[in-house]
């Protein structure tokens, strides 16, 4: 082998051991790499974890609470009924024909004796004439009777002269006296049937002053229920052609009460009335009558309490659907706790077991008494409430009356506890 090829050989060598050399030392860095990145990677995933745990928010409270608050409580009744007039007349017909002239129309003011409509008259005006005709007729029958019973007379005093003198029988006597009572007797009969006939035409006369409808009161037309031409017949009932209310200034609401809450009403009490024609707009009014008849619709049952309103636009119209509520009790600027602090009962323990431990029953509430349960420790994990009887006064169905001399302004009590699954939730995220 020559020098050339020997030192070939040796320069062949030593870059095959150079690339060796080369190809080593970047492997090594590579793993430095990877090895850096997961150091990097583990140093966050601790940090993140810790920052987690140090800013996890607290364990939520045990119970809900609110503070013991001053304020007015107003007890309230509400009812819906229908708004009426205080004074609505029905006005009807009395007599039998066609309608000649209605005078009226609907809104229309009347007073008190006005036309409002006419019947035909001419069937009574015929009634009228036959009648006074009849009474004539009477008249002369009474005048003849009474020519017999004086011709009668006549003949009986001769006849008891001409007995005095022995001139004519006793018979003949007994017979002119028969006669002349019988006289008297017809006289009596005729007068009896002027009466009679008098009074048919008095009723006649009568029938055809019915034939103009006249208004009872001074008031505003609210029903016109016939027209010019068509035919009235009244029968057993007038048939009713004008309905007229007295005066719109002043209203009624006729308010069906709950059974439930009758016993609470009393008459003059306030109420305040709303309808769905003026949104935003109440009426004052005062309970005129709390009635004792029951109305039974479907088994449900209610009273009817007649609340006077005071109308003084006009703006309330019969007919109107209206919901009254009626203050029955009010106290202002007192204690009071909303309704769910009265209904608030603690959940019972868990034994050892997992399940609920009974606590012994709560002595039973008297009359006009409450519980509540009065925030002793609010320290996160260590929460406690102690029950507490108060007495209780109004309510408007949110908050309640209490008085109590321990109770003061600000006092937490509980309404009610947190969700236990948000207790249970496990893990610190």
């Amino acid at each position: 082998m020559t020098d050339l090829e020997i030192a070939a050989s040796r320069a062949a060598s030593a870059a095959s051991d150079l690339n060796k050399a080369l190809a080593s030392e970047e492997g090594g860095r590579v793993w430095l790499r990877r090895l850096v990145l997961v150091a990097v990677i583990a140093i966050a995933v601790g940090g993140g974890f810790a920052w987690r745990v140090k800013h996890r928010p607290a364990a939520p409270p045990k119970y809900v609470t609110v503070e013991v608050a001053t304020g007015d409580v107003i007890e309230k009744v509400q009812a819906t009924g229908a708004v009426q007039p205080l004074l609505q007349v029905s006005v009807g017909a009395q007599a039998n024909g066609r309608v000649t002239r209605v005078l009226v129309d609907f809104n229309s003011v009347v007073h008190k004796g006005d036309v409002l409509a006419e019947i035909d008259p001419t069937f009574y005006g015929a009634q009228v004439s036959q009648a006074s005709a009849n009474v004539q007729a009477q008249r002369a029958q009474l005048e003849s009777a009474k020519a017999s019973a004086t011709a009668a007379r006549v003949t009986f005093e001769r006849i008891e002269r001409l007995q005095a003198q022995n001139l004519s029988s006793k018979g003949d006597v007994d017979t002119a006296r028969g006669q002349y009572d019988v006289a008297l007797a017809n006289v009596e009969s005729a007068r009896a049937a002027i009466g009679s006939t008098q009074a048919q035409l008095t009723q006649s006369q009568t029938n055809i002053g019915y034939t103009k409808i006249y208004s009872p009161v001074d008031g505003l037309v609210i029903t016109r229920n016939i027209d010019p031409g068509a035919t009235v017949v009244a029968s057993f009932q007038a048939p009713v052609l004008f309905v007229i209310a007295q005066d719109l200034r002043k209203m009624r609401v006729m308010a069906d009460v709950d059974e439930a809450d009758v016993g609470r009403l009393k008459e003059g009490m306030d109420a305040d009335a709303v309808v769905d024609a003026f949104p935003g707009e109440s009426f004052q009014g005062r309970v005129q009558q709390v009635r004792y008849s029951p109305n039974n619709v479907s088994g449900v049952v209610t009273y009817s309490a007649v609340i006077e309103v005071e109308n003084p636009d006009e703006k309330l119209r019969p007919g109107m659907t209206a919901t009254v509520t009626i203050k029955t009790r009010e106290a202002k600027g007192v204690l009071k706790v909303p309704n769910a602090a009265l209904r608030y009962k603690p959940s019972p323990p868990v034994g050892p077991d997992g399940k609920p431990v009974l606590p012994p029953a709560d002595a039973p509430l008297g009359k006009g008494q409450g519980r509540v349960y009065l925030l002793t420790s609010d320290k996160p994990g260590e929460e406690k409430a102690d029950g507490k009887l108060v007495a209780v006064g109004v309510t408007d169905g949110v908050s309640t009356e209490v008085r109590d001399a321990t109770l003061t302004l600000g006092t937490k009590v509980v309404t009610d506890e947190t969700d236990d699954d948000k207790k249970k939730k496990k893990g610190p995220f």
